[in-house]
């Protein structure tokens, strides 16, 4: 008997014990089950054999089919879909210290109201396109943020792995030795041509074409760099160590079909990350270059030659080992900048920083902040720079006064060539973090008042030439207080 059934019948039995205005004691007296029994039914934890079920019926005045039924009546229907949903399957309670069962408890309380709360939501979710694969994400970057983006047992798994394999992964691992590890030790056959005669596929940067009969194929993007070539081929080699199953095909995911792919996916891709960016020798680069009195993008710049990685691959790295062994809080974004529009693709909030939904709400984001600020700077000099271009910032968040260091760096995208991107970390200053590196008050580095939004700013326009959009939200909010205001003083 699945979850969906349970829970229906509970609702129902209960629905229909209250229209006829018994109490589940009373309930409990005429049918001759125990109240405990009949609570664990309602609460969707039990499911009762057919006799049990035609004596309630018999009590309750009803037809046994309309108790056994799945449908619900119009009031509670938003919560059968909800039930026979993948969120309510599928979805990681157990990340959280919950199960299925204690939601579905909480549900069943209140059938009505709760069924209320899910038509919202459905509603709100629909207006602003949020789907499966967006709750998803989002569950796995709270749990990602819960433990500070840390996860010791595939940092071990990255460990053991390189010694076993003998392979030299101090600083960093060799493109031909991943090459030759996934297909001598994983029976991997690699093509680095096939993609390009298939125009549809070429915005892929891998393809992994699973054979039930002999080795699986790995079609991987011609036009990608060799630092992103590595990347995919320590990413499959994460697969197979940690034995992760259900996961993505291609890269991006062209679907998402459970929230267990998801979370191969990030694993698979902290493995990679763990692998090609050995994490001692990261630290002991970082606690020097943040030894430094002076912010120099030069040697920041130089990370990646030695990692010979991409940026975002290296500052997402060290989202998952500077918050672990220096204490510092941070947040992590990327950007992309294609026709004109800024979109976020990608972040991490360790930092408590308020990051906006612009996008979702038609709001427009601070063209103060260093994500996009760098992106404006590459798209107009593109010729005079050297990608990715490197730049950090010192930000104070006008209404809070928390300030933030951010360092960012920018480029052109490999199979979008049209397409910049950025990628940026942002520090929280406090005393502590300015103990640790140095150079957080450099005066060379540019300082900027920055906020969420334009149509959320109180900076006046002589004060900001950068603002693209008016403050009418924040105008109607001050709209708002007035006259909530006039109303009080009437009293």
């Amino acid at each position: 008997m699945g979850l969906n059934h349970k829970v229906i019948f509970g609702m129902k039995l209960r629905q229909y014990r209250e229209a006829a205005g018994l109490s589940i004691t009373q309930f409990a007296g005429r049918t001759g089950l125990s109240m405990p029994y009949l609570t664990e039914i309602e609460h969707g934890k039990k499911y009762p054999r057919s006799e049990k079920i035609a004596r309630m019926a018999e009590v309750l005045g009803r037809n046994y089919d309309d108790l056994v039924s799945i449908r619900l009546d119009e009031e509670l229907s938003p919560l059968a879909s909800f039930l026979g949903s993948p969120v309510i399957h599928s979805f990681p309670y157990h990340l959280f210290g919950i199960s299925p069962a204690q939601v579905v408890e909480l549900l069943t309380r209140q059938p009505a109201e709760a069924s209320s709360l899910v038509k919202a939501l459905v509603e709100i979710a629909e207006q602003y396109n949020i789907g499966v694969e967006h709750l998803f994400r989002s569950a796995l970057r709270a749990y990602q943020e819960l433990n500070e983006n840390y996860f010791p047992d595939i940092e071990r798994a990255v460990d053991d792995f390189a010694r076993d394999a003998g392979i030299e992964s101090n600083p960093t691992p060799r493109l031909q030795d991943l090459r030759m590890l996934i297909e001598s030790r994983f029976k991997y056959r690699l093509d680095d041509q096939q993609l390009e005669q298939h125009g549809k596929l070429q915005r892929f940067r891998s393809i992994l074409v699973a054979k039930k009969k002999g080795a699986p194929m790995l079609l991987i993007n011609p036009l990608l760099s060799e630092l992103q070539k590595k990347f995919i081929l320590a990413r499959e080699i994460g697969y197979e160590v940690l034995g992760l199953k259900e996961r993505a095909m291609t890269s991006a995911p062209e679907r998402v079909d459970s929230f267990e792919q998801v979370l191969n996916d990030f694993k698979a891709s902290y493995f990679a990350g763990a692998l090609l960016v050995n994490r001692e020798s990261a630290l002991a680069d970082i606690k020097e270059f943040f030894a430094l009195s002076t912010w120099e993008p030069h040697r920041f710049r130089a990370f990646l030659d030695r990692y010979e990685v991409t940026p975002e691959i290296f500052l997402y790295r060290l989202t998952e080992i500077l918050p672990q062994y220096f204490g510092i809080k941070l947040h992590f974004l990327r950007f992309n900048h294609e026709g004109g529009a800024y979109k976020l693709v990608k972040h991490l909030n360790m930092s408590q920083v308020l990051i906006p939904g612009g996008t979702g709400v038609n709001e427009h984001y601070c063209r103060r902040w260093l994500a996009i600020r760098i992106l404006q700077s590459l798209e107009k000099n593109a010729s005079k720079f050297e990608e990715p271009v490197v730049d950090a910032q010192l930000s104070r968040f006008i209404d809070t006064d928390a300030r933030y260091l951010c360092i960012a760096m920018a480029r052109h995208l490999t199979l979008n060539p049209a397409a910049l991107s950025s990628v940026s970390l942002g520090f929280r200053c406090d005393d502590d973090f300015e103990r640790i590196v140095k150079f957080a008050n450099d005066p060379q580095i540019t300082r900027l008042d920055i906020d969420g939004t334009c149509e959320r700013c109180r900076l006046l326009p002589e004060q900001c030439q950068d603002r693209v959009a008016p403050p009418h939200l924040l105008e109607l909010q001050r709209a708002h207080r007035e006259i909530e205001q006039e109303l009080a003083s009437l009293g």
